[in-house]
């Protein structure tokens, strides 16, 4: 084989473990993560990198001032939304660069069948000819044909 970019295969057993381990984190997530609509992420006030600084010396400002502020603003609450904001954005940045690593996987990989797949046409069809495979020369030759083009309309 001329190209073998992942050479290592994981067992029907350790799928099953990373099946059952995501399980756990979808589940364990599950009290928490909500669905929001794509209208909903437009019309709601994001909070970046510069506005988590913000947050924080607002709720410094407001604890220092509770006289001054309504009874219904729970800083507490915000105090919590902070934490957990931290705490989710650490494990996102974990699993966007795990999600990374496994999409690079997935197309290397398809790449080694590909590659294979194409040496092993390229062999059937310089020296396939009388034993018997050009039937399935022609269905493995299928995946290159391509659609007639349509005529271009009259002006």
């Amino acid at each position: 084989m001329g190209q073998n970019l992942v050479a290592r295969h994981l067992t029907a057993e350790q799928w099953k473990e990373i099946d059952e381990a995501i399980a756990r984190v979808q589940a364990l997530l599950a009290p928490v993560v909500v669905a929001v609509t794509p209208a909903e992420k437009r019309a709601l006030v994001k909070m970046g990198d510069g506005s988590t600084a913000f947050c924080r010396q607002a709720a410094d400002v407001m604890e220092e001032n509770l006289e001054l502020m309504p009874r219904s603003l729970d800083i507490a609450e915000m105090r919590r939304d902070l934490d957990m904001h931290d705490a989710l954005n650490t494990r996102l940045v974990k699993l966007v660069k795990l999600v990374e690593q496994v999409r690079d996987t997935e197309i290397a990989i398809g790449s080694d069948a590909m590659v294979a797949a194409l040496e092993g046409y390229a062999v059937l069809k310089a020296v396939g000819k009388g034993e018997g495979v050009q039937a399935l020369r022609r269905q493995l030759g299928r995946r290159f044909e391509q659609a007639p083009r349509e005529a271009a309309a009259p002006a």
